[in-house]
């Protein structure tokens, strides 16, 4: 029944004699009466004889109308608020799913589902394009009947509220619904400060209820104000190379550089079946911008925005207020790479690749290769295409400056995101401190800005006047080296995850050169030292640094009898005459992984 039906029965009601039909005996005949309430009395009247059958036909017909109304209310009720998904509906819209592997978190989704978990919820969250939805769809797929004839799905909607959800939770309750997976939840404004809702009500009964979504930062905060100790945390946005290599069937450690971090849209389509190829998120600089702004930077923003009336903003309001936050948070992912966290902020803003594959291209000993094109690259131009790009400013051009505090609070939230992590980069000088060292858990990002330095160099009409052949060196160059580099991060994050806590590693500065990766096992008192190189091919300056037995010895003061002493590459594995391991990076990787699990 529809709003304009109801309010013409309200209307009628409203002309239709108030009360109901008693009969008293007078003089030992049954006279009729209507009889109602007015100011707590009842009051009653005699319905004469002509006027009989026309009162009892009105006090019948709102008896009907009250009825329907009634009934229409509780069909109301009954009605959900939320995009509920379930039965034989729910069964079809995931049987998608049933052709992809599964992450390394669904044993815990799976372990939350089939534990006394009384009382608590399940987060699963992550940036875009991580699984959460494929997961949640796989749960459900791989239900027995009965239990999915108990289960729901619902997306969260903007307009969703958590009255909303406690209406249909409560309908569901009642219906005997046991499992409710809630997908995109952080989308609904008032999430964060009422999250408690879900496990201080409906947990409580013993209702499974996960809970999905992009916001990582919303989920974060929701923890810290809401929820507490009643959440299981699921985080996704993390996707290491050998679960990369068996969710896409991908050995190659370039191709992981090269999109590493989403489970890539357009060749696999694993979190959305309706992707186009254009949509991958690190294909060129247009998609890699809109990925760090939807996913980073509005996550960042939209969860700051919700949590307790913007209070979290802190020192960030300023920029926030003033259009600058997306400028800044772009700033400080890219000096994040290159460990400027804050002078960054200070000079001038410079793509530091550029200058790396300068000096190389100038210091090559083939006369075919040697070359000094990029210093004769107009750079400053250069520079700002990037910028333009990147839509990152500098400070010169900012309304309101970037301070340390800025710089601190956004990366704090990038961490709550675990986009990126700390690790330790030490050295053998005895005043020297550890040195913080930070590394991206989506290398796809950091390669994409790579290659639009290359598109902007290609544009840049210097650059266009030289020959093909400089041209594609240049390039190759640039792209090589962040090969290289962004390889020897991915190493040493892998192999920092998957140690025991008797173990520890981290970048080694000696005096003057440095380990790449440094193992240090603390029950031994002992350590391995490795270098890292992007080649496959093998000559004696990548090693020279694990020869150099002075420099060994300051680390072996510290660190205890260097056990290992090798280097990580693309070729096969092999050990030379001095001692020197050689091993495949890959091969290194799933050695690390095996060590994890055992």
């Amino acid at each position: 029944m529809g709003e304009n039906q109801r309010d013409k029965l309200k209307k009628e009601l409203d002309i239709l004699p108030q009360g109901t039909v008693v009969y008293k005996t007078i003089k030992g005949k049954k006279q009729p009466y209507l009889q109602w309430s007015e100011n707590g009395k009842t009051k009653s009247r005699y319905i004469k004889v002509n006027e009989r059958n026309e009162i009892l036909a009105k006090v019948n017909r709102r008896k009907e109308i009250m009825q329907e109304l009634k009934e229409t209310k509780q069909n109301a009720e009954e009605t959900f608020r939320t995009r509920v998904s379930a039965g034989e509906e729910l069964f079809h819209m995931t049987e998608w799913v049933k052709k992809f592997h599964k992450r390394d978190v669904y044993a815990s989704l799976k372990k939350y589902m089939s534990e006394d978990s009384f009382g608590k919820v399940c987060l699963l969250y992550g940036l875009r394009r991580t699984g959460k939805t494929t997961m949640l769809f796989q749960l459900v797929q791989d239900m027995s009947e009965e239990d999915r004839n108990r289960t729901v799905y619902i997306k969260a909607k903007v307009t969703d509220t958590m009255a909303n959800f406690n209406h249909d939770l409560k309908i569901l309750e009642e219906k005997g619904i046991r499992t409710v997976l809630i997908d995109e939840v952080t989308l609904m404004s008032d999430f964060i400060d009422s999250a408690s809702l879900f496990s201080d009500i409906f947990a409580m009964t013993g209702m499974k209820i996960v809970l999905s979504g992009t916001d990582s930062l919303g989920f974060w905060f929701a923890m810290n104000n809401e929820l507490y100790d009643r959440a299981y945390m699921l985080h996704t946005t993390y996707i290491p190379f050998r679960e990369y290599q068996r969710l896409l069937g991908i050995d190659d450690i370039d191709e992981y550089i090269r999109y590493g971090g989403t489970l890539q849209a357009g060749e696999t389509a694993f979190d959305d079946p309706d992707a186009l190829e254009e949509d991958a998120a690190f294909r060129d600089d247009e998609s890699l911008r809109r990925y760090i702004d939807t996913s980073v930077c509005r996550n960042i923003q939209h969860s700051l925005k919700c949590c307790e009336n913007g209070n979290y903003f802190r020192h960030l309001r300023s920029l926030y207020e003033a259009g600058e936050l997306t400028g800044a948070i772009n700033r400080v992912i890219e000096s994040m790479n290159h460990q400027f966290l804050l002078s960054v902020f200070t000079e001038k803003f410079k793509f530091h690749d550029l200058g790396s594959a300068a000096q190389q291209l100038r210091t090559q000993k083939d006369p075919e290769k040697k070359t000094d094109i990029l210093d004769r690259i107009d750079q400053e131009a250069v520079t700002k295409k990037l910028m333009e790009m990147l839509e990152i400013r500098n400070q010169e051009d900012q309304t309101i400056g970037i301070t340390p505090a800025h710089v601190y609070e956004i990366k704090e939230y990038l961490k709550a995101l675990d986009l990126v992590v700390d690790c330790p980069k030490e050295t053998v000088v005895p005043e020297g401190e550890p040195v913080e060292y930070v590394l991206f858990t989506q290398p796809g990002m950091r390669y994409c800005e790579a290659q639009t330095l290359v598109h902007v160099l290609m544009k840049d009409p210097l650059f266009s006047s030289f020959s093909e052949m400089e041209k594609d060196l240049a390039c190759n160059k640039i792209l090589e080296d962040v090969r290289g580099r962004m390889m020897e991060d991915m190493i040493l994050l892998e192999t920092s995850r998957s140690l025991p806590k008797t173990k520890r590693t981290f970048k080694l500065t000696l005096a003057r050169s440095e380990f790449d990766m440094v193992i240090f096992n603390r029950e031994t008192g002992s350590c391995e030292a490795y270098e890292i190189k992007h080649t496959k091919n093998i000559f004696p300056r990548q090693y020279h640094v694990l020869e150099d037995e002075e420099q060994c010895s300051l680390a072996e003061k510290k660190y205890g009898t260097i056990t290992r002493r090798c280097v990580i590459y693309r070729g096969e594995d092999q050990t030379l005459e001095n001692g020197i391991e050689y091993r495949n990076a890959e091969a290194f990787l799933t050695e690390k992984e095996e060590e994890k699990k055992s």
